[in-house]
């Protein structure tokens, strides 16, 4: 929820004007910002962030970043995140709009971020293949998202809330399994928490993890003796 990434332009008044707003309130907190700082403060070099939103990960950058490309489509975001740009000493460049098409070159980035966005993209999968392509070798995916619950209850309530949450939530999904579709997508997770953070358990469990391309072996990639 931290950033739309892929936003149709022909969607209303509420989820151009109003959701990105509320999201900027509600993900801003310090509570929030805590789990921010972990997973932002691994990023380094040339960063690829996947939903930008308004700019909520720019104060947890760490030094080692040395330039950040931003995709995001929403327009209330960018306004909302102006300041926050204007103050880093990170060079931040929107990039794109659409995080399933991003117009970056093949190994060009880093590090890849995502922060409660894979909820959100329509097409997740192809994202996920983006992020994938645009990595350098031994370049590494960092996530912070919610979805899926182990909990049969809790999923059951996942289900019931999801036609609504997308509803008034921009799109975003109570019930995807992060962990799957970064592995489905060809990353090997190196490193992957699961846990509760305070809230509603529908929407409130969060997977924070790093994932890297998996390698290809030579019978994978066809060559052989």
């Amino acid at each position: 929820m931290n950033g739309v990434a892929t936003y149709p332009w022909h969607v209303g008044f509420w989820e151009r004007q109003v959701v990105p707003r509320v999201i900027n309130l509600m993900m801003g907190t310090e509570g929030f910002a805590k789990l921010r700082r972990r997973t932002v403060g691994a990023v380094h070099g040339e960063v690829l962030e996947v939903g930008f939103g308004s700019g909520l990960n720019v104060p947890h950058y760490p030094e080692a970043v040395t330039r950040v490309y931003a995709v995001d489509p929403s327009e209330v975001g960018r306004e909302l995140a102006a300041g926050r740009i204007a103050e880093s000493p990170v060079p931040i460049e929107y990039v794109g709009l659409d995080g399933e098409e991003l117009p970056l070159a093949d190994h060009s980035v880093d590090t890849a971020l995502s922060t409660w966005t894979l909820c959100t993209i329509p097409h997740p999968d192809r994202a996920l293949r983006e992020i994938a392509r645009v990595l350098k070798p031994g370049g590494t995916f960092h996530f912070l998202e919610h979805g899926h619950a182990p909990d049969e209850k809790v999923q059951r309530w996942q289900r019931r809330l999801d036609p609504v949450q997308r509803r008034i939530a921009g799109g975003c999904h109570l019930d995807r399994r992060i962990d799957g579709l970064v592995r489905e997508a060809g990353f090997d997770i190196d490193e992957l928490h699961t846990f509760y953070v305070a809230g509603p358990k529908s929407m409130s469990y969060m997977y924070a993890g790093q994932g890297r391309v998996a390698a290809v072996s030579d019978s994978d990639s066809g060559s052989g003796a």
